[in-house]
């Protein structure tokens, strides 16, 4: 399916009941696609309306990105923040539609990004107010893609990862609790014996952390 120029995966709620439901959207990382996270769906609270978006940027065969990662001439990384800028708004104005939607509830949304795609949803996150809890699997939080007042965000964050990760360096992740708790904001951070990867035990903590949420609303 497709909204706001961007291809997803959908589940619907499988519990039918008179109210909107709260809205999870799923964005994958680097070299993946939608249906990557969307296997979670069938684990997870079944009054959940889940999307899993499909990044924008083709780099092979069922491959694709949120914005390019670039080699200088001494092989060090560095990212396109331009074209993480333009991901991020595609990715607001998807969740801005798909929430037009009345039995779709914009005041519980929740993202969960794997890698790239938890790289992006702090970024959206933290220069909004639409977004309400975050699930940050295997990513860090890059300030240079922060334009707004993070502290104005009604945002709770889950953060997670893998202690033995060699694609994007722990000690990256665990600057992001420091950096949320300095701007007021709620946050939990979880390491695991993996690599660039969930741990089961991760998957279980996330989705403990998810139905506290939706029982607590």
């Amino acid at each position: 399916m497709k909204t706001g120029a961007l291809n997803y995966l959908e589940r619907k709620p499988t519990i039918q009941t008179d109210l909107p439901a709260p809205l999870l959207v799923l964005l994958h990382g680097y070299g993946s696609n939608e249906a990557d996270l969307f296997s979670f769906a069938a684990e997870l609270p079944k009054s959940l309306h889940i999307v899993s978006l499909q990044a924008p940027h083709e780099l092979g065969y069922n491959s694709y990105a949120w914005y390019s990662i670039n080699f200088d001439a001494n092989q060090n990384k560095f990212s396109d923040l331009a074209e993480a800028s333009i991901s991020t708004a595609r990715i607001a104005t998807f969740i801005q539609e798909f929430t037009a939607n009345p039995m779709v509830d914009a005041n519980k949304v929740f993202l969960l990004g794997f890698s790239q795609g938890a790289i992006l949803s702090y970024g959206l996150a933290l220069n909004s107010t639409k977004i309400h809890h975050v699930i940050a699997l295997s990513g860090y939080l890059n300030e240079d893609l922060i334009t707004g007042d993070p502290s104005k965000s009604p945002t709770d964050f889950f953060i997670s990862h893998g202690s033995m990760d060699q694609v994007i360096p722990v000690e990256w992740a665990r600057k992001s609790p420091i950096y949320l708790k300095q701007q007021g904001l709620d946050c939990e951070y979880k390491e695991y014996p993996v690599g660039h990867g969930v741990h089961p035990q991760n998957f279980h903590d996330f989705k403990a952390w998810i139905l506290q949420r939706l029982q607590d609303s």
